[in-house]
């Protein structure tokens, strides 16, 4: 095998930036489709791979003025590339995605919980992306309580959905290390379990979404 950036090969660089492009495009696409979700670039973690961008997302509350729309739910998407892969990759590319939302206390109770927030991801994935492998990840309660000065705030229960998995060509493609996998469906796919975890209608076929917490005043 020739080593990129000779002969023609591209450079791991160019890879990754072409990824990276696609890692926008797909937020891109979400925007008109999500329009009570707000993309922005973040820092990305630098020790995890050779390369990596991240893209965090929050969902606000909707039928309040521009400056008084409460965050509901947040994300994270990080997207890491090591040309040479690492243990428990299916390839070269790695994606971890992180979802944070509040939810009902008798929700937060349900035992069926985790079960249903991984599935809100998986079946995301399965109606959007190409393909992806080796997933893996946790889906936690979160129980806030306040003391002291805070002693008076409510109770706030929640969810936080800890996840990766490696982004794929079709089953059919041999993988090519001049290309990324198609990444727009991964971020669409992490979009939707976002908002499903939020209580917004889903946008794919199957992914079904919590009720909505009840704003507490």
């Amino acid at each position: 095998m020739r080593p990129s950036g000779q002969e023609g090969y591209p450079t791991a660089d160019s890879v990754f930036d072409a990824a990276v492009a696609d890692l926008h495009a797909g937020c891109d696409a979400q925007r008109p489709l999500r329009p009570q979700v707000v993309f922005e670039d973040v820092p990305a973690p630098r020790r995890l791979a050779p390369h990596a961008a991240a893209i965090a997302a929050t969902v606000l509350a909707a039928g309040a003025g521009p400056q008084e729309q409460p965050e509901i739910a947040l994300g994270r998407f990080v997207l890491l590339y090591d040309p040479d892969g690492q243990p428990g990759w299916a390839g070269p590319f790695r994606v971890i995605a992180y979802i944070r939302a509040d939810v009902e206390p008798e929700i937060a109770a349900d035992p069926l919980l985790g079960a249903v927030g991984w599935s809100w991801l998986t079946e995301a994935l399965d109606a959007r992306a190409v393909g992806y492998a080796a997933p893996s990840g946790t889906v936690t309660r979160v129980i806030t309580e306040g003391f002291g000065g805070k002693e008076d705030e409510p109770t706030a229960t929640g969810l936080e959905l800890r996840a990766s998995w490696s982004p794929a060509g079709p089953p059919s493609a041999a993988p090519s290390p001049a290309a990324p996998p198609p990444l727009a469906g991964h971020v669409a796919a992490w979009c939707d379990a976002l908002c499903a975890a939020a209580g917004l209608p889903p946008a794919a076929a199957g992914v079904s979404a919590l009720p909505r917490p009840r704003r507490r005043s």
